[in-house]
């Protein structure tokens, strides 16, 4: 038995892959060009990935492959109905990051909601240093207790941001995009309804037609002014070029965005031009990677493949 690991620095190189060895032979690669993983998975039983297309020009060759393993929930980059045809079974993780993304979640709203970089830089200039008061009042904050937090995709990250989001006393509103979540506890309203009337709104849904650039110029423009936006689900979802123009024109507070139309970053992205922190924070597609989330994302994998081996 032969596991081919395609881009292993997906995943973190501190996390222990040696539970993998117990099925056979491991061999490791830290990234995978499509051209690399048509050569590399030739001999491969079962392959394990993030990042790579898998399709007849990267497996085409890979005449002993019996299973793929997707480190992610999102299985975009498989040909599903090559996979198929060939008999391949595959894999994907759910549930195991719910946690950590919600916790990313609450550390953007609190970082944007009360204006921590501008108190972090006004003490470490030492501002306050014989400042004639105990404290500084420039930038104004609120309490969440009382405002209203929508909430776009109430999935299992989506619900678990409700909870934490009604423990801080929020009043929590949600949309489902897909239209198959709903809830007893909390509120459903319409798209419009959630964009005019929240404080916070926090996507959580998947990328597809419902949610391809839902939030756009029009979108933005039906917000509160006082509102921030929270990003952690995918990056195509928000127009970026409309989200810039409307934190420079002050149409809504601030936005906090773990996702990006392209990862990396792309040099032309409009929301580069942005530098005011107290505006926009961007963090680099890290909200899943808790190291407790990535190490339950390995078990689950290596569970997979002791069950698929044992039918």
């Amino acid at each position: 038995m032969k596991i081919v690991f395609l881009d292993r620095k997906t995943i973190g190189e501190d996390i222990d892959l040696t539970s993998f060895e117990r099925f056979g032979e491991v061999v490791i690669y830290d990234y995978s060009t499509p051209e690399q993983a048509a050569t590399r998975t030739e001999d491969a039983d079962i392959i394990i990935l993030n990042k790579v297309p898998i399709n007849e020009n990267t497996i085409g060759n890979a005449k002993n492959l019996r299973l793929v393993c997707v480190t992610a929930t999102g299985t975009n980059n498989l040909d599903k109905e090559y996979l198929d045809k060939r008999g391949i079974a595959w894999r994907n993780v759910a549930g195991y990051s719910t946690d950590a993304v919600a916790q990313h979640t609450l550390a953007l709203v609190m970082y944007l909601f009360e204006h921590m970089n501008y108190y972090d830089s006004y003490v470490k200039s030492d501002k306050y240093v014989n400042d004639t008061m105990f404290t500084h009042f420039e930038m104004h904050f609120n309490e969440i207790a009382g405002k209203t937090w929508g909430i776009i995709g109430l999935g299992a990250i989506g619900s678990r941001v409700a909870e934490i989001a009604t423990c801080l006393g929020a009043n929590v509103i949600y949309y489902s995009t897909s239209g198959k979540n709903h809830s007893d506890i909390y509120k459903e309203v319409d798209f419009k309804t959630l964009l005019s009337t929240s404080d916070i709104i926090s996507i959580h849904a998947p990328l597809d037609d419902n949610t391809l650039h839902l939030i756009d110029a029009n979108a933005l423009k039906q917000m509160k002014s006082s509102a921030f936006l929270i990003n952690v689900g995918r990056g195509p979802i928000i127009v970026e070029k409309d989200l810039a123009e409307a934190l420079e024109s002050g149409k809504i507070a601030g936005a906090g965005l773990d996702v990006l139309d392209m990862e990396p970053m792309a040099a032309n992205n409009p929301l580069r031009e942005i530098k005011d922190s107290n505006k926009l924070i961007i963090t680099p597609h890290i909200a899943w990677a808790a190291v407790e989330a990535r190490r339950r994302l390995m078990d689950i994998i290596c569970g997979q493949i002791k069950e698929f081996l044992e039918k």
